[in-house]
């Protein structure tokens, strides 16, 4: 076990590396990084000592288990804030996922009217049901519209994808980036550190292949995908009705797909021009 920090911060490496690449493509410099891990540290820090039956740890608790001194234990007086939305809270979400449960029953549902009687099947109904009648069903239209998702026409709404994938916003992208990124690896680290019950985090990998039977693979991922996701959907929405009140547990499931070129990789980059 000599070894086991270089092993943890090769494995850290690896998780950090797509993340560096999405900050400094939004503009991310070194001192905000720097700032967000030193919160992390001391929010992980503090969640740890509570975990050992320790609700309040103390500065030098907290400077030991970081490596920070206790200036900058000091520094952090505030829960860090997230300026992003919650995507399991999305009343746009919840509707286009009962609105898609609703197509594998009978694939006319895929245009409704806005709004019809009460025995007729409507968008403002799946709305109302979806949002537990929060949320007003003109107000989740108009989401589900500017992100592209649905088209309204003359009193009739109409999907117009199949993937609740909010491509049209940066923020949802970048929220729903984060829910499903900090799950997946929550499991991997939980099952890495012998966490009971043990959580499915697997993986199937090849290489030697082309990018179109890459390609035809993802295909073949999506489809199966598709089917899945309106069994789980399904289930879930089950669960939680039939949950007790107060019901605290939460759940995510997920897949992904990803290949590149791996020649793409190793294209050498050009020294950067000196200043003229």
């Amino acid at each position: 076990m000599e070894r086991r920090l270089d092993w943890a911060l090769a494995a850290c490496a690896r998780i950090l590396r797509p993340v560096v690449r999405l900050a400094l493509a939004m503009g991310v410099k070194h001192p905000h990084l720097e700032e967000l891990l030193r919160d992390l540290l001391i929010e992980e820090a503090q969640r740890s000592w509570r975990f050992q039956g320790v609700p309040r740890p103390n500065l030098s608790q907290l400077s030991i288990t970081t490596g920070l001194n206790r200036k900058a234990v000091t520094a952090k007086v505030r829960a860090t804030v997230d300026p992003l939305p919650h995507t399991e809270l999305s009343a746009a979400a919840k509707t286009f996922t009962l609105w898609l449960q609703m197509l594998t029953q009978d694939d006319s549902f895929r245009r409704l009217p806005i709004t019809a009687g009460n025995a007729a099947p409507s968008f403002e109904a799946v709305a109302r049901m979806s949002s537990r009648g929060d949320v007003h069903h003109r107000t989740i239209l108009d989401e589900l519209v500017r992100l592209n998702m649905v088209s309204e026409e003359e009193g009739v709404v109409e999907l117009t994808t199949d993937g609740f994938v909010p491509v049209e916003d940066l923020q949802s992208m970048l929220a729903f980036l984060g829910d499903n990124g900090r799950d997946h690896l929550l499991a991997a680290v939980s099952n890495t550190l012998g966490e009971e019950p043990r959580m499915l985090e697997r993986a199937v990998y090849a290489r030697g292949l082309t990018l179109r039977e890459c390609e035809q693979i993802q295909r073949l991922v999506r489809e199966r995908w598709a089917a899945l996701h309106h069994e789980l959907a399904q289930e879930m929405t089950q669960a939680v009705d039939r949950a007790p009140p107060g019901s605290t547990g939460r759940i995510r499931v997920g897949i992904y797909t990803y290949y590149e070129d791996e020649n793409a990789e190793n294209v050498p980059v050009p020294p950067p021009r000196p200043p003229d």
